[in-house]
């Protein structure tokens, strides 16, 4: 079941048919509260998120859902008129697992659902056990971060993002092997994206976030030496 949360009847029906023509099960609301009596009866698998609702912002349903045990790894994809990067890193740091910019084609839209689907249904990375690297730990089996000991809040997107990174230590990984692996995409276009979330990854693990090193003109890698010499951190 995917919930749509759209004040807009027009967008909102065009979404529906959109999803339902692609044999999804879907379920639109108009505001905040019909959208949470609707959660309270049954969770949904993705949530289609616009920010600006009659009741209750798209950032505080957000806010809300992350911070609920029983909703929290639910993935949600932000619609919006809001263009601006510092919107979309305001979405990504409450949380966001994909953010779309109104106007938007039917066909880019199921393929950003497709593929968050894809990703969440994969349900976690697969190698099993404890990552480690500098004062960043992660335990796949009990999907849990820490960065110097603290215990660090990530959402699907960013887990899987630094998964990808501690499994290839100071390697120079590539954009497009980031997009391939993480995204499950090679449209560099959204190459972007890799940006918005490596900068929330970095804010939320605070000082041993560091070691995510952008290579200039190439991507990233996780290294705890001194910047060498052509890399940047951004």
């Amino acid at each position: 079941m995917i919930y749509i949360v759209e004040d807009d009847a027009s967008i909102r029906e065009l979404e529906q048919y959109a999803l339902q023509t692609n044999d999804f099960e879907v379920q639109g609301f108009a505001d905040g509260k019909s959208f949470w009596n609707a959660v309270h009866e049954r969770l949904p698998e993705l949530v289609i998120l616009d920010v600006m609702l009659p009741d209750e912002d798209g950032y505080a349903i957000l806010s809300r859902l992350r911070e609920d045990a029983a909703t929290r790894t639910i993935p949600v994809i932000m619609v919006t008129a809001k263009t601006s990067e510092i919107d979309v890193v305001r979405g990504l740091d409450h949380g966001a697992d994909d953010y779309i910019s109104k106007p938007f084609g039917v066909l880019e839209f199921i393929s950003r659902v497709k593929a968050v689907l894809r990703r969440t249904a994969a349900d976690a990375p697969s190698a099993a056990g404890v990552l480690r690297f500098d004062q960043i730990v992660m335990n796949d089996l009990s999907r849990t971060v820490t960065a110097a000991g603290v215990p660090v809040e990530l959402t699907f997107k960013e887990y899987s993002l630094l998964h990808y990174f501690l499994e290839h230590p100071g390697e120079v990984l590539a954009r497009e092997r980031i997009m391939k692996a993480v995204w499950d995409t090679n449209d560099l276009l959204e190459s972007r994206t890799i940006d918005m979330h490596v900068r929330t990854l970095r804010q939320k693990l605070g000082k041993a976030g560091d070691v995510i090193r952008t290579v200039r003109k190439v991507g990233y890698k996780l290294s705890s030496r001194d910047a060498e010499a052509g890399d940047e951190t951004a």
